[in-house]
């Protein structure tokens, strides 16, 4: 019985390296490949390979609605900005007398009286 004890325990000793060895290379692989779907957006899935959505709820619609519009709304204020930097920068880069002639043209009366 030894030695037939001292066979298994042999055959365990070759085995058991290799059977640890593939189960961490099928581990890596699926946090590789979990990883790889999160990183290029493609949705996880579950055991039986149906993609997993994230669950919606009324709080979560009304964030993403109060988000898109404050989006909006930055977006309009970022262009406005724009068009003021582009005037600033118009009025900084042109000659002194382009300058004077939109201004008096910006009066109103002939006068000088704004």
């Amino acid at each position: 019985m030894d030695a037939q004890l001292a066979q298994v325990i042999d055959l365990m000793r070759i085995i058991m390296p290799m059977v640890a060895i593939i189960v961490a290379v099928a581990v890596g692989g699926s946090l590789l490949n979990n990883w790889l779907k999160i990183k290029n957006g493609y949705p996880l899935s579950n055991s039986w390979g149906m993609p997993l959505h994230p669950k919606k709820d009324g709080e979560t619609s009304e964030r993403i609605r109060l988000l898109t519009t404050e989006n909006a709304q930055l977006r309009a204020e970022l262009g406005s900005i724009k068009d003021r930097l582009e005037t600033l920068e118009r009025i900084a880069t042109d000659q002194p007398s382009r300058l004077a002639r939109d201004i008096d043209a910006l009066t109103v009366d002939k006068g000088g009286n704004a």
